[in-house]
């Protein structure tokens, strides 16, 4: 009775409480000391070394000013830590937006921005109470490998203009139009720029290597500027570009709009939303993996959307989770989210103390960080083995990666998943399989009795007896094999069994093409049986037209492949 009870609580699905509680609040539940948090102290302060000169890099990659990358690091990575499902999932400003924000901008302008993340932070809040967070993990491989690394080859061709110093009028957002105008440009090329970017990166790469865990990005950033302020060279810096970096948070704002505009930025929410949820929870479960934890991703969905409102009503831009800076939470050994919330309270103590500092920066050095974390982004190992792997994942990877660059990251997601999905339909049709086996004879009767001596299927071997067992999900994809193999089966038996043993569903197609089959049998005079169905492959039999006897039938037949 007790162990019934407790098999049945254990099947119960999640409450609410349990799937919406932020880690946060169950760390503090668990118990929270001062050894705890002077490993989130330290671990915070680390991701934030390495958050600062990347927000503000991003921001610029995106062609708008640093400062918006700090808020959004501030104000998105606090919530996030606050609010979110994983212990350990830094939030901020994401290369993986760096093409999206930057079109969204070049075409509405930085309020359209704001109004697309709006409306992308209320459809992942939605997502997440809708408990859609769950089917994010069906994003194929891919289409992940194929927009990432789709990505990472926009956002370096984005920052050839600020690694090379070159003069252009205006740079489009779109990949070819960039490539021309980069193209056009060429002969303005400054030495004094280039080697500034060279040399950041150059740092960077030879850091990781030699001292990988020393703050190659902020040590790079740091070089350049003392070096670029020294010797007075002439380099476009984010002080003669944007002017000086604030030193406080903006009082929040929103700019005013009407349902038109709404309607025009609907799709670039649409694919806000959709990669924000997907960046995120791919951090989400790396974070997992790396600390043995596991994440609610629900819950972090809600997070997600509430930070994506909050960073642009702070004047900021899209957030997520980032998979970079998580996974260096997780190395320095931060304890839980306190140490994302204490990251965001450093990058705040920087602009309250050190944000004038910021406008010495030279931009080719923040070029140099972006072109690194496009060359990280960039999945080559995983890009060249899926197209060593098959056919059909190498042109969803191709088409995803062409999509993105040449047309859009929407559309390349969208064509993805759908040919992806194609594609696990067909191999799920192609795994399918039926074994047919011979006549039964009479002495295997005695196989098919039931406990109290009476067979299983009454008047069932006065005849001949021929038994099929098909194998797999039987679906629509499959029912043209399968019925091609019943169709060839040519004489009629007195005594027809379908073994549905190992069949774990049958949809409603491929129901009504046995429907068919059995109805073409009867009036041939035979009859038909169809045995070890489980219960939801019985109803969905039933509900198509078949009628019982849906038998149980447990023998053992010898069986050949047809």
């Amino acid at each position: 009775m007790d162990a019934s009870v407790s098999n049945r609580a254990r099947r119960s699905p999640p409450s609410f409480a349990e799937l919406f509680t932020p880690k946060l609040v169950t760390q503090l539940r668990e118990g929270y000391g001062a050894n705890d948090f002077r490993a989130d102290a330290i671990a915070g302060l680390t991701v934030a070394i390495v958050a600062l000169p990347l927000s503000m890099a991003i921001a610029i990659g995106c062609g708008l000013s640093p400062d918006k990358g700090l808020f959004t690091a501030i104000v998105g990575g606090f919530l996030i830590s606050a609010l979110g499902g994983s212990r350990f999932q830094i939030g901020g400003p994401a290369g993986a937006f760096i093409v999206l924000i930057a079109t969204i901008v070049e075409r509405h302008g930085y309020d359209g921005l704001v109004l697309a993340t709006l409306m992308a932070g209320v459809m992942m809040t939605a997502a997440g109470f809708l408990r859609l967070g769950t089917y994010i993990k069906y994003i194929p491989f891919p289409v992940t490998v194929g927009f990432t690394t789709g990505i990472a080859v926009i956002i370096f061709a984005s920052q050839v203009k600020e690694l090379l110093g070159l003069d252009m009028v205006r740079e489009p957002a779109a990949l070819l139009p960039k490539l021309q105008a980069i193209w056009a440009s060429l002969g303005t090329i400054k030495p004094t720029t280039f080697g500034l970017s060279a040399l950041s990166i150059l740092l960077i790469v030879g850091l990781r290597r030699t001292r990988p865990k020393w703050p190659g990005m902020l040590i790079a950033v740091g070089a350049t500027t003392i070096i670029a302020a020294a010797l007075n060279l002439d380099a476009a810096t984010i002080g003669s570009r944007f002017g000086e970096v604030p030193r406080t948070l903006p009082a929040p704002s929103l700019p005013a709009f009407d349902l038109a505009k709404m309607r025009a930025v609907f799709p670039d929410a649409l694919a806000i939303a959709l990669l924000g949820a997907i960046e995120s929870l791919l951090s989400a479960v790396v974070a997992d993996g790396m600390s043995g934890r596991k994440h609610r991703s629900n819950c972090e969905l809600v997070a997600q959307g509430v930070a994506n409102v909050a960073a642009v009503t702070f004047g900021g831009i899209c957030v997520t989770g980032t998979i970079a800076r998580t996974a260096t939470n997780v190395r320095a050994g931060a304890r839980g989210p306190i140490a994302g919330i204490m990251h965001a309270i450093y990058i705040l103590l920087f602009m309250l103390v050190a944000a004038p500092l910021a406008s010495y920066i030279p931009l080719a050095s923040l070029g140099g960080v972006l072109a690194v974390v496009a060359w990280n982004m960039a999945e080559k190992d995983e890009f060249v083995t899926l197209l060593r792997a098959s056919w059909g994942d190498a042109t969803v990877l191709m088409a995803t990666f062409l999509l993105t660059i040449f047309e859009d990251l929407t559309v390349a997601i969208a064509v993805g998943v759908t040919l992806g999905a194609f594609l696990f339909l067909h191999r799920m049709a192609e795994s399918v399989e039926i074994e047919g086996g011979g006549t039964m004879v009479a002495e295997d009767a005695a196989d098919t009795l039931g406990p109290a001596g009476t067979a299983a299927m009454p008047n069932a071997y006065n005849g001949d007896v021929v038994v099929y067992r098909i194998s797999g999900a039987f679906f629509f994809g499959a029912t043209a094999a399968v019925s091609g193999v019943l169709d060839r089966i040519g004489a009629h038996p007195k005594t027809f069994v379908l073994d549905f043993t190992d069949v774990p569903l049958v949809d409603s197609t491929a129901a009504k093409t046995l429907e068919a089959f059995v109805h073409k049998l009867h009036h041939a005079g035979t009859a038909v049986y169809f045995t070890g169905a489980r219960k939801s492959v019985r109803r969905t039999l039933l509900l198509a037209g078949l009628r019982k006897p849906l038998v149980r039938y447990a023998s053992t037949i010898g069986s050949v492949s047809v």
